[in-house]
C-alpha cells in the first residue's frame, strides 16, 4: 500500500494525466445533486473536525455546506452533461474565410491532484467551413471543461475537441497560459511561473496558419 501511494505521489506531484477524457465512473449521476451536496457537507465536517476545528464557531459551522454547494453547483459543476453548452451554430452567410480568433478567456479550473486552483486564459481559434458559432459560445465551452477536476494539457485538447464537433471542422486550435496553486502556493512553491499547453488541429498545424494565431494572441488588447 505504502508503495501504491508513493507511486500517486509522484504522479500527482508531476501532474501527470492519465487519459484525455474525465475520469467519471458510470453510476457517477445515479443521485441528485441535492443528495450529492449532504454527502459531500457530511465528509467535510469529518475532515474540518479531524484537523481539530470547531464546528460550533459562527464562522465556520457553515463552511460544510457552503463547501459543498461550491463543489456541486459551481467549481465542479462541468462534470455534468446537463450543463455542457448548446451546440448551435449559424451558416456563415457573411462568407468569413480567415480565422476567428477569441482571446484572452478566463479560466478558473481545479488541480485533480490536489484540488487547488488553475487560473488562467484560454485563446481560441477556428477558421469555418461554412458554419459559425456564437463568441459568447466558445467562452462557455471553455468554461464547462474547466469546472471539474482538470490537468491542463486534457483540458486543452477537450476545449478542442468539442468545437471540432460543434463547427464540423478539424481547423481548431486553442492555447491556454495558467497558473497553478500546487506549484505556487505548495510544493516547490514558485509563485512566478505558469503553464503554457497548447492544440493544433487541420489547417493550425502548418507552420504559417499556427504562427497568425500566435501573433493575434501576443496583440496587446487594452479598451
Amino acid at each position: 500500500m505504502a508503495h501504491n501511494d508513493e507511486l500517486h505521489d509522484e504522479i500527482g506531484d508531476n501532474h501527470a494525466a492519465s487519459n484525455v477524457n474525465t475520469p467519471l465512473r458510470e453510476d457517477a449521476f445515479n443521485i441528485s445533486d441535492d443528495e450529492k451536496i449532504e454527502l459531500i457537507k457530511k465528509d467535510v465536517e469529518n475532515i474540518l473536525q479531524t484537523l481539530g476545528m470547531d464546528l460550533t464557531d459562527d464562522s465556520i459551522k457553515g463552511t460544510p455546506n457552503r463547501v459543498a454547494k461550491m463543489f456541486v453547483k459551481e467549481i465542479f459543476g462541468g462534470l455534468n452533461p446537463n450543463k455542457k453548452p448548446g451546440s448551435s451554430t449559424f451558416e456563415n452567410k457573411y462568407k468569413y474565410g480567415e480565422m476567428l480568433v477569441e482571446k484572452n478567456i478566463t479560466i478558473y479550473s481545479t488541480c485533480e491532484h490536489h484540488l487547488l486552483p488553475i487560473v488562467g486564459r484560454a485563446h481560441v481559434a477556428y477558421i469555418s467551413n461554412g458554419t459559425v458559432v456564437g463568441l459568447s459560445k466558445m467562452n462557455r465551452i471553455v468554461d464547462y471543461f474547466a469546472k471539474r477536476p482538470q490537468v491542463q494539457e486534457r483540458l486543452t485538447i477537450q476545449i478542442v475537441q468539442e468545437l471540432k464537433k460543434v463547427l464540423n471542422t478539424e481547423d481548431v486550435a486553442c492555447v491556454i497560459d495558467a497558473k497553478h496553486l500546487c506549484v505556487n502556493s505548495r510544493g516547490i512553491r514558485d509563485i512566478e511561473s505558469s503553464t503554457v499547453t497548447s492544440e493544433f488541429g487541420g489547417r493550425f498545424k502548418e507552420e504559417t496558419i499556427r504562427r497568425e494565431f500566435l501573433d493575434y494572441i501576443k496583440l496587446d488588447t487594452q479598451f
